[in-house]
């Protein structure tokens, strides 16, 4: 019997990218159902849905403002079953943002009348949508945090220039992570405020390094998400260059990190110029990069671990005590990671330590991965061909599962290794699901499993209730990903030595 795929259109209904996947996930795990995505029906959605084969001939009809229901399911009763969830779920008053008494703004103009002492915009609509809103905010006197993607590059280039001569800060398109003044925005964790600023073309990095300065006894005065691209030489780091303006003039602010992948060069020059022209040290962290002149007022570290060492002048890449750890199978580290910037800081230490490495997000130096050929493979699991219509694992840990089902029963594998990321946004107990997945596909002996937790215990899932989570399911949970890493590549070279 073939799958039934049900649509439905509801004009002119909004919600925000990320509790959209969330009930995508939780219908898609009704029983019968084989996969569910709920979407606003712009183009772009419209064909990741008929990739995925959940469009039915009615949802051709949804225009990018109206949210389109898609259910593929084994037979009609399933399908049905699931449309009547999905359509409950979305009735609810909370779905909507608040109570049946709740007032919320439907433009920006309502929403500055309500709030007029407001500075800052965060916008998470359909790519499609996404230029015109920031340009509205900008325009109106607000800096804006765009969440949103699928905004092409040239309308990032535009947008970031206006802004530029308006005063205004763009962060984004696909900034997924801020902490201004304390306030945690989008994926982001609790932390104590403190005196060390950051800077971040990379969510998940300004996610460990915010970390790893507070589980060191600091504090952050602000991070300032840029967008992936802000440092493209099509860009030219507009955003980057504002927000180290901007640190340079908070007077709480007393060192600032900077974290991307490495720039553009004439982009990364001019960064280390407006870096050299400031007052404050600076820790540039490049991951990937090779060693470069660095202003004098200016450190160079390669790692994210490095940056919170860096930031709060203690010793660099200081690693925890390394346990031994069993590997009765081969030599070779699987590393399956949520967070790309995670997943690189593993391939540096790996490229550094003369070990055969590949990815599917490569950093300079290690070849991208084309097939299994190599001693060891770092996937990042937040790229796109693991994310297209689906939630990201940050959100949707089960992203991981078929991959970690896999290597759990290879004899090659000596470690397993995989990040946790909490905080605001995040699955509710990314942990306990990977320690669930972990009981029920492991067949000692097996490889080892590392893993790191990026977060906090002030972070709504408790750091340390993670931890204990993994630990209780036979993980071995390292402070850091760096550490994690040491400790992969430890129990690697290890299996050497025996033999």
């Amino acid at each position: 019997m073939s799958a039934v795929v049900l649509n439905e259109i509801r004009k002119g209904f909004y919600l925000d990218s990320v509790a959209l996947m969330r009930l995508s996930r939780t219908i898609a795990g009704m029983a019968g159902v084989e996969e569910a995505a709920l979407m606003m029906g712009t183009p772009a959605n419209r064909q990741i849905m008929a990739d995925a084969g959940l469009l039915a001939e009615a949802g051709h009809a949804a225009g990018g403002g109206d949210l389109i229901l898609g259910i593929r399911a084994a037979d009609q009763a399933a399908a049905q079953a699931a449309l009547s969830e999905a359509l409950a779920q979305l009735d609810k008053p909370a779905a909507r943002g608040g109570g049946a008494q709740a007032w919320r703004p439907r433009t920006l103009r309502a929403a500055l009348k309500a709030m007029p002492e407001a500075s800052l915009a965060l916008i998470s609509v359909p790519g499609d949508f996404a230029v015109a809103e920031a340009r509205k905010a900008i325009r109106r006197g607000l800096h804006a945090m765009i969440f949103s993607d699928n905004v092409s590059l040239a309308e990032e280039v535009e947008l970031k220039q206006e802004a530029r001569a308006l005063g205004r800060l763009v962060m984004g398109p696909d900034c997924g992570t801020a902490i201004i003044g304390g306030v945690p925005l989008a994926f982001a964790n609790a932390v104590p405020r403190g005196e060390v600023g950051v800077v971040g073309a990379s969510g998940t990095g300004i996610q460990e390094v915010t970390c790893l300065v507070a589980q060191y006894g600091g504090g952050i005065s602000h991070a300032i998400g840029v967008g992936g691209r802000d440092l493209k030489a099509e860009v030219g780091g507009i955003s980057t260059l504002m927000a180290l303006d901007a640190l340079e003039a908070d007077p709480a602010t007393r060192r600032i990190v900077l974290i991307s992948k490495p720039p553009a060069a004439a982009v990364a020059q001019a960064v280390l110029d407006r870096i050299a022209g400031g007052a404050k040290p600076a820790i540039v962290c490049f991951i990937g990069a090779e060693p470069m002149k660095m202003p004098a007022n200016a450190t160079q570290v390669f790692t994210l671990q490095g940056a919170a060492r860096a930031a709060l002048a203690q010793p660099q890449d200081e690693t925890k005590r390394k346990p031994f750890i069993a590997t009765p199978g081969g030599r070779n580290v699987l590393g399956l990671f949520s967070g790309g910037t995670l997943c690189a800081e593993a391939q540096v230490l790996f490229r550094t330590a003369g070990e055969s490495v590949r990815s599917n997000a490569p950093i300079p130096g290690v070849p991208k991965l084309t097939e299994s050929d190599a001693e060891h493979v770092m996937i990042d699991l937040g790229d796109d061909e693991f994310t297209r219509g689906r939630p990201h694992p940050m959100i949707d840990p089960s992203v991981r599962d078929e991959a970690l089902a896999e290597a759990l029963a290879r004899s090659d594998l000596a470690v397993i290794l995989v990040d946790v990321v909490i905080g605001y946004g995040a699955h509710d107990d990314p942990a306990g699901h990977l320690a669930e997945t972990l009981h029920a596909h492991s067949k000692p002996p097996g490889p080892a499993v590392i893993a790191s937790v990026t977060g906090t215990d002030d972070d709504p899932q408790r750091r340390a209730a993670q931890v204990a989570k993994l630990q209780a399911a036979g993980v071995h949970v390292a402070p850091s990903n760096y550490d994690a890493a040491v400790w992969a590549l430890s129990a690697a070279t290890q299996w050497d030595r025996e033999r």
